[in-house]
């Protein structure tokens, strides 16, 4: 009886390495990893909204309704909750994503606005601020490729025979991605000319 329980557990332990599970743990945690680098480069561009607004907002008080548009797109960034739970409801991730999409935008027509003003694009706090957010929009494309990988492995590893028996069992289910949409547009870091055409 003992040899035939040694044999029983051997078998488990054998089935449950080739089950899966393990991958779907490690996969699980690399995309809660990866999804924390996304949320923290996202809050790093919502963090310097503030100052680049002010800082737009003395040379350009005229344009209160793209500053005002800029304003509004971050502040409702911050009332979307971006907790690792977001990953498990597809409406909830959808709504994240169309937050730092209108962000996105709202930035895109405040840099359109801005080549009206010389004066501005030559401010050396508006500089400094348009350089960090260029390469937190760099950082942010990184981040989100990670996590787009990272998302599509662990999909992949849930409805693949048999780890998708193992991934029922245990009610692991597909993780949202971000949509290919705007993905260009929104992937593509603001540039900025400093140095203005001369006129004819």
């Amino acid at each position: 009886m003992r040899k035939f329980l040694t044999v029983l557990a051997a078998l488990a332990s054998l089935s449950l390495t080739n089950c899966g599970y393990n991958a779907i743990q490690s996969q699980d945690e690399q995309i809660k990893a990866n999804w924390s680098e996304v949320v923290n480069q996202y809050q790093r561009r919502a963090d310097l909204v503030p100052n680049l607004v002010n800082s737009v907002k003395g040379f350009a008080q005229q344009e209160k309704d793209v500053l005002l548009g800029v304003t509004n797109a971050r502040a409702k960034v911050g009332s979307i909750q971006a907790t690792p739970e977001v990953l498990n409801d597809p409406a909830a991730f959808q709504k994240f994503q169309a937050a730092q999409g209108e962000l996105s935008s709202a930035l895109s027509r405040l840099l359109v606005v801005t080549e009206n003003y010389p004066q501005l694009k030559s401010d050396t706090l508006f500089k400094d601020l348009m350089s960090q957010l260029e390469g937190t929009e760099n950082r942010i494309t990184v981040a989100r490729n990670r996590y787009i990988k990272s998302v599509q492995e662990y999909n992949t590893t849930v409805r693949s025979f048999p780890s998708n028996l193992t991934a029922m069992m245990f009610g692991y289910k597909d993780k949202p991605n971000f949509s290919v949409e705007n993905e260009k547009e929104i992937s593509t870091a603001p540039k900025v000319d400093f140095n203005p055409a001369p006129s004819k």
